[in-house]
């Protein structure tokens, strides 16, 4: 007579806290570990805060425009697109880990614990966009000194923004990493997505000015999701919504993680049709 197998257990959710804390533990200590991320996560908006902007400063103010209530400076008006720029190089460097993981085996062993592949992949998202909201808030730490300072308040409410815009950001980058094989092809991959992200947006310049220029370019700028997470951003730095933002830029979240979803599935994904390494259970 054979003894039946036990049922598996059941996951509690203090067994998916610990999960989640390990996880987000993990990514904590790369990032301390890596400190070089850190300060080039730093080194390009800085670079374009202190002389990008600061050569334009007198020269290319900006006109009243909500959610301003004065004119401002050009170097205020680039400030929330900076920030976003952060979240966004952040996103594209935690998808190159995990394409790093899957070269080395590791994303296998995370993949095959007894925890749903959604928790796993959105638990390593919380865990990417903590750290891009860390060095958002050590780069407006160092642009304070600069004389750029929003409303008090604002510190507060921009948290909200910067988590729903490190979670999109944070999923395309992690939709990205599975349609790279190796890690050599990740710096052009990043670099077709990123450039045109950023320059194509909202970030640099208004659209109204795009407008002037360029009308094909204005739609083209209206429809990237940048613009939109640079403008959550830049209302919710001075206590306002734009409801617009809000809801594209939750919504371009919520279709690049369950595409991520679908394409790390190995019976069905994008790596299982592939046949990429750590694609397995």
């Amino acid at each position: 007579m054979t003894t039946p197998a036990p049922a598996p257990r059941r996951l509690t959710a203090a067994a998916y806290f610990i999960c989640l804390q390990g996880i987000v533990w993990r990514e904590g200590l790369r990032f301390l570990h890596q400190r070089e991320r850190f300060v080039s996560a730093l080194v390009r908006p800085l670079v374009w805060l202190f002389i990008f902007a600061a050569g334009f400063r007198q020269v290319l103010g900006v006109s009243i425009i909500p959610p301003y209530d004065t004119y401002v400076l050009y170097d205020v008006y680039i400030t929330p697109g900076l920030m976003a720029m952060i979240q966004l190089f952040n996103g594209m460097q935690s998808s190159l880990s995990m394409v790093y993981d899957r070269e080395m085996g590791n994303m296998r062993v995370l993949l095959l614990s007894p925890f749903p592949r959604a928790f796993l992949l959105f638990g390593k998202l919380i865990a990417g966009t903590l750290v891009s909201v860390l060095q958002v808030y050590a780069f407006l730490l160092i642009a304070w000194f600069w004389d750029i300072q929003p409303p008090p308040l604002g510190y507060l409410t921009v948290v909200p923004a910067l988590l729903l815009v490190g979670l999109m950001l944070g999923a395309l980058g992690m939709l990205l990493s599975s349609l790279i094989k190796q890690l050599e092809n990740f710096a052009g991959i990043m670099n077709f997505v990123i450039f045109p992200m950023f320059f194509a947006s909202s970030a640099l310049y208004p659209l109204w000015r795009v407008r002037e220029g360029s009308e094909a370019l204005y739609y083209v700028c209206q429809a990237n999701p940048f613009t939109h997470a640079v403008e959550l951003i830049r209302f919710a730095l001075y206590g306002q919504v734009n409801w617009v933002s809000l809801a594209v830029t939750a919504g371009c979240a919520l279709v690049f993680m369950s595409g991520a979803i679908f394409a790390y599935d190995p019976s069905r994904g994008l790596m299982a049709l592939r046949g990429a390494p750590g694609a397995g259970n």
